[in-house]
Order: C-alpha cells, then structure tokens, then sequence
C-alpha cells in the first residue's frame, strides 16, 4: 500500500478531477497554464529579471560600500581610540613624576625648614648667651665700681678721720715729687 500512495497523490490532482480534454479554454488548469507562460514570457520581453538582478546588483555593491566605509571608521574609531588611550597614560606618567617631584620637593623644603629653624634656634641662643655674659660682665663692673666707690669713700672717711693736717701735707708733697719724676 505504502508503494502506491505516490501514484495515488498524482492520480487525485485537481488536473485527473477536471473534466473534459486539457487544451481546452474551459479547463482551468489549462487556462491558468498559458497565463503564467504569458506572464513569464511578459517578464523576459521587459528583460524585468535583468533589472532586478541589476537592482540587487546595485544594492549589494551600496550595501559592500556602507560595510567599507563602516569597517574604515571603525578602523579609525579604533586607532583614535589607541592614541587616546597612549595619551591618557602618558598624562598619567607626567602627573605621576608632577606629584612625585612635589613630593620630594615637600621633602626637601620641611628639611631645609628644620635646618634653617635648628640655625635660627641656634642664632638666637648664641645671641641670648651673648647678652647674658654681657649682662653678667656688666653686672660684675657696675658692682666693682659701686665696691671701688664704696672702698674709696671708706678709706676716704677712715684716712680723713686718722690724718691730721702735716700728714696730709707731707702726702701731697711726696706725690708731686712723684708725679714730677714721673714725668720727667
């Protein structure tokens, strides 16, 4: 059975139910038939599969450019991409060796800051001890003098008290001969 069901199919095609002979204009498959051999032969007269292979032609050569010109911008859109990004690190790298110089920069101005401040400290302690010993020395005169003072007054008032007057003439007299040997 399996075998027939082919010839079966073709057997019960709308072509065997028609009635009547094939080329006859009352057969509709025949009718239908001649319309598309006319129309194909319409189509080969207007060279219409040409135009369309022509057409197509021409889409697919607009489509290859549109993919060209789409490859060469994404080539380009890569190679701008590329340079971007060798600038980009090249900043990086000068902003790095910008903020390491600051760096060492800092370093060495908080350095000389300590130097400078450890001389000025040093300045100005020399100079304290300076006035000090100044101070100090003359603190040792102005008591020496005021001690000179004091001594001389004393033996002042003391010889004052102990002399009597042809002692102190004797005393000037040998002091002029003094001075006069002296000076002389």
């Amino acid at each position: 059975m399996k075998k027939f069901l082919p010839i079966l199919t073709l057997v019960a095609s709308p072509a065997m139910a028609a009635t009547g002979p094939f080329l006859s204009l009352r057969n509709t498959d025949f009718v239908v038939t001649i319309a598309f051999l006319v129309f194909v032969g319409v189509l080969l007269w207007f060279k219409v599969p040409a135009l369309i292979a022509g057409m197509l032609d021409k889409r697919a050569a607009a489509i290859k450019a549109e993919l060209d010109e789409a490859r060469a911008l994404h080539d380009e859109a890569r190679s701008i991409l590329a340079s971007y990004e060798r600038k980009q690190k090249e900043v990086q790298e000068q902003a790095n060796q910008i903020v390491e110089t600051a760096r060492k920069e800092a370093v060495a101005a908080a350095e000389k800051a300590k130097e400078d401040l450890k001389e000025s400290v040093a300045r100005r302690l020399a100079a304290a001890e300076e006035q000090i010993k100044s101070a100090e020395a003359a603190a040792v005169r102005e008591v020496r003098n005021q001690a000179v003072s004091v001594a001389v007054a004393a033996a002042g008032e003391i010889i004052a008290k102990q002399m009597d007057a042809s002692r102190k003439n004797k005393l000037i007299e040998e002091s002029i001969e003094e001075v006069a040997r002296r000076l002389h």
